[in-house]
């Protein structure tokens, strides 16, 4: 039987997975009490926005956690099945993981510019795989 090994790619991606996933629990307990347990499950209106704004903003960001992991996971997997990764993979995994985590997290305390920031340096490390993979770094 062969042995998957588990690269520091598919690691960071992991965790990021993992975390993107989790996103959704604090939004989920402000709607849980805002409208409580019969209305969250029952949720005739799925269009109807949070009272808290930083439960707007919390949504918008693991929306955008979401999106970004559309991309950021097939890169990874490439990266590893064509074993293109380096020091430098490595390194642009774990980048974009805690840049997810600040994007998050000031997306969220609606703080603009290092959002952007934040956003921005997990475009780069999807670059940096995206390049890897077809061989130009």
């Amino acid at each position: 039987m062969n042995e998957i090994s588990m690269s520091n790619e598919l690691y960071w991606l992991t965790l990021t997975a993992l975390f993107t996933g989790l996103c959704w629990f604090p939004y989920i307990a402000n709607r849980l009490l805002e409208i409580g347990i019969g209305g969250a499950a029952l949720d005739p209106n799925p269009n109807l926005k949070p009272k808290a704004p930083w439960a707007q903003r919390m949504k918008a960001a693991h929306a955008n956690g979401v999106e970004n992991l559309v991309v950021f996971a097939p890169l990874v997997l490439i990266v590893h099945i064509t074993d293109t990764g380096s020091a430098f993979t490595a390194i642009a995994v774990m980048v974009y993981f805690f840049a997810r985590i600040v994007h998050y997290l000031v997306y969220t305390f609606g703080v603009p510019g290092i959002r952007t920031l934040a956003f921005s340096v997990s475009v780069v490390c999807q670059l940096i795989l995206a390049l890897a993979a077809l061989g130009l770094v």
